[in-house]
């Protein structure tokens, strides 16, 4: 009972004491800020390009754009490029002034910070795996439109989220944040099939019970499934990062120049850490 309340609490230990989501190993926080308002301005660009395209050059107008919103890929790369957008400010937050706008934010919020980030680096891996291996059909895109916003949305959401996973600081998964992949990965089945009973039919024809039969719960399950290993893997390859990055290099990360100027180094930061973790305990 207790370890199933475990996942609504936000935690009570320090937030984020030694400010790993918004510096990294190898770059400074003003060039990891750049990096992040980047990626964010071509996700968004990306997204609101393709619904102008799709609302302009299709038969049934904007209604084409209307429906993109019932893909998961779409959803997911939104979220993308929502990510990096305020990760972006939080740090450049941090690089002017050394303390993140995320560091004033309700604990909840910090919380949901987290979690956003877990599902943008593990979402966009079960997106390009499930479209290029069960949605492709093989051939290439005879538009180019069509192969720039497939490429972008399914090739180069992994590098951005593979990015995330290897140039910040970011801390190991937390093991709760399966149970809201998961969740989430719930809720957007229910908006496939309230699509299909607003607008007659499937996002994805293996979600249809009337083609697949029985297969339609192994593709469900099977994707579940799928978003638990990725979440692993991305775990895994965070834990060899910071052993290889922290304790082989002895990069333990590059500050603010604020925080250097007041004596906040990078062992003051992580003595910092440890008393934290040790308050937690």
């Amino acid at each position: 009972m207790a370890r199933g309340a475990a996942a609504f609490k936000f935690g009570t230990d320090a937030w984020d004491p030694t400010h790993r989501f918004e510096t990294s190993w190898l770059i400074s926080p003003w060039a990891l800020f750049v990096f992040r308002a980047l990626f964010a301005l071509y996700a968004l660009f990306t997204s609101v390009f393709i619904l102008g395209w799709s609302c302009t050059h299709s038969a049934d107008g904007c209604v084409a754009s209307q429906e993109r919103f019932s893909y998961f890929t779409v959803l997911t790369y939104w979220g993308l490029a929502f990510y990096f957008l305020f990760a972006a400010i939080h740090t450049f937050t941090y690089a002017r002034t050394g303390r993140a706008l995320l560091d004033r934010f309700p604990r909840p919020l910090q919380a949901l910070h987290s979690a956003f980030y877990t599902t943008i680096v593990t979402y966009p891996f079960v997106v390009t795996i499930v479209y290029w291996g069960v949605l492709y059909s093989g051939k290439w895109f005879p538009v180019v439109f069509d192969g720039w916003s497939n490429v972008s949305q399914h090739l180069l959401n992994s590098v951005f989220a593979l990015f995330e996973i290897v140039i910040p600081r970011t801390d190991l998964l937390p093991a709760v944040h399966m149970l809201w992949l998961i969740l989430v990965l719930a809720l957007y089945l229910a908006v496939a099939y309230i699509t299909k009973a607003t607008r007659g039919w499937y996002p994805y024809g293996f979600l249809d019970p009337g083609k697949q039969h029985a297969l339609v719960a192994a593709y469900v399950f099977g994707i579940a499934v799928g978003a638990l290993v990725v979440f692993g893997v991305v775990t895994g390859l965070i834990a060899l990062r910071k052993w290889v990055t922290e304790t082989k290099m002895g990069r333990t990360g590059k500050f603010a120049k604020v925080e250097r100027e007041a004596g906040r180094g990078d062992e003051e930061d992580m003595a910092e850490l440890g008393a934290a973790k040790r308050v937690s305990a």
